[in-house]
């Protein structure tokens, strides 16, 4: 019979479903020493946030089939300790998107009809009518950003309440969006003509304030904005003036800058509805993600496939310490290629050169669009739903080999967007990742932290004022190459900075003489 273990306080529904399986076993609170005594003999261990499976205590285990966390996130596993090891690892990603959902609806409709400000008021005594006449949202438009899971459920629900649908995701094609009935636009376009913007995107370099002055300033004046995403999607100054000087109607904010938001002057504002993060705060969430992982659980423990696996099962030791740098260079590779290209990808081809012709490298295709994917979505992207969720986005990968290679072992990876396109060669040198070529020109880059790529006419002085450029915004520069094919001709410049390049300081150097193109780049 399997032994379960289960670490973390979960749903009694789940723990019931889990019994099927085996005996369980409810031991929470855990010290490390406590917990690696109680896996040597457990067959899965069940957590929450609470337990972090270290590799310390994976490699104490000795018949350790499944680990199961109950939710999205399994930032406390560690999934190469859990691969290398044969240890199935799985989540619940859809457990609380309808709860996601179903709390902006609520954001929305409580902010077009003034219910917090109206209980407050009936609660003090009053009886004011006047004070509080909301609007409907029939026939409005909702603007969406981020068509990922959360985003879709929001899409549907919006629909049935006679909304127009408009959304910003560049990643989704238009055929795919159209088939969902909703129009794209750019972040622009749709703050012009939405009555109700809900933000649902992760937060990165790129997505960091993508509601500021400017976009607030295309707005309508009765506006309300809503994001029970991730703080820091809004600029929460701009957001503050606009609701202060009454530029936008409302704000429904589930997420902030800072958590708590203590002392943030959006708390003075009535206009200002806020949640405590509580997007997946219900009792079905919790049930969703408990029961979820418990199905999966027993399934494994049956020798059944499961949907939910986060990483690749059953991966031989040796094969896995032979491809595990170039998993992480084809990922860095991904990265790089989305956030150079800064739109959807139209075409994409992976070349597996010298011993890597001969090896089987599924691992490192899905290791290449998990580094495309991760960049753009809010969560849940893994080396077993990369496909998958590429599939979805119309993100095709055309695969080659190339026996010979001027780096030995190596990957190639070309990629084209609307406006763009790039080249890598990548290769391990002293088990570190290099970028050996770039579109054409030889480099010999690693590929860490913020990059900043320009594309120049060759002329003297070029680093030179770019190196002064940046020193007077107070932007360090670690370490920096240049390549050409010839004087004079086309060159490129890599440079290793301390932090992102803020748009602004970028639209500088675009405009620098013998500039063709700056990017900002983080890997």
């Amino acid at each position: 019979m399997s032994k379960i273990l289960i670490t973390d306080p979960l749903h009694e529904s789940a723990v019931e479903i889990l019994k099927q399986a085996g005996e369980v076993e409810v031991a929470t609170g855990l010290t490390v020493e406590e917990l690696k005594l109680k896996i040597k003999d457990v067959d899965a261990l069940v957590i929450r946030s609470g337990t972090t499976a270290t590799r310390e205590i994976i490699e104490a285990s000795e018949n350790l089939k499944v680990i199961a966390r109950a939710g999205v996130g399994v930032d406390n596993v560690d999934l190469d300790a859990a691969t290398e090891k044969g240890i199935v690892v799985v989540n619940a990603p859809d457990a609380s998107s309808i709860s996601v959902a179903e709390l902006l609806f609520g954001m929305m409709l409580a902010a077009a009809r003034n219910i917090p400000q109206a209980t407050a008021s009936i609660k003090s005594g009053k009886w004011d009518r006047k004070s509080f006449k909301g609007m409907e949202i029939y026939g409005k438009t909702l603007g969406i950003v981020g068509l990922g899971r959360i985003g879709q459920q929001v899409a549907k629900r919006a629909q049935a309440f006679g909304m127009t649908i408009v959304a910003y995701d560049p990643y989704i094609p238009e055929d795919v969006a159209s088939e969902l009935g909703i129009k794209l636009l750019t972040v622009d376009e749709l703050c012009t003509v939405s009555d109700f913007i809900t933000l649902h995107v992760p937060l990165t370099p790129k997505t960091k304030h993508m509601i500021g002055k400017e976009q607030i300033a295309l707005m309508k004046s009765n506006m309300v904005i809503m994001n029970c995403a991730r703080g820091g999607l809004i600029d929460e100054t701009a957001l503050y003036d606009a609701l202060n000087s009454g530029k936008i109607k409302a704000a429904a904010l589930d997420v902030f800058e800072q958590e708590p938001p203590q002392e943030s002057p959006l708390l003075t504002l009535n206009n200002l509805i806020g949640t405590p993060h509580q997007g997946a705060s219900t009792e079905e969430a919790q049930l969703s993600a408990g029961t979820i992982v418990a199905e999966q659980t027993v399934k494994i423990l049956k020798g059944e496939s499961a949907e939910n696996v986060v990483n690749l099962p059953m991966v031989p030791t040796e094969k896995m310490k032979k491809l595990k740098p170039y998993m992480v260079l084809a990922e860095k590779m991904g990265s790089m290629a989305i956030q150079y290209l800064d739109n959807s990808i139209e075409l994409l081809e992976i070349t597996y050169m010298g011993g890597l012709a001969k090896e089987k490298t599924e691992i490192l295709k899905r290791s290449f669009l998990k580094g495309i994917l991760a960049p753009i979505l809010l969560a849940g992207v893994n080396l077993v739903n990369a496909p998958v969720i590429a599939k979805s986005r119309n993100i095709k990968i055309a695969e080659g080999t190339m026996s010979e290679s001027d780096y030995g072992n190596s990957i190639k990876i070309s990629a084209k967007g609307e406006n763009d396109e790039i080249s890598i060669i990548g290769s391990i040198e002293h088990n570190e990742v290099v970028f050996r070529e770039i579109n054409g020109y030889r480099m010999d880059i690693k590929p860490e932290g913020t990059i900043c790529i320009i594309k120049h006419i060759d002329r003297p002085g070029m680093v030179g004022k770019v190196g002064v450029l940046l020193g007077e915004h107070g932007i360090n520069i670690a370490g920096m190459q240049v390549g050409r094919r010839e004087p004079g001709g086309h060159s490129i410049m890599f440079l290793d900075i301390d932090h992102m390049i803020s748009d602004e300081v970028l639209d500088e150097i675009r405009k620098m003489e013998n500039v063709r193109a700056a990017k900002s780049i983080n890997i």
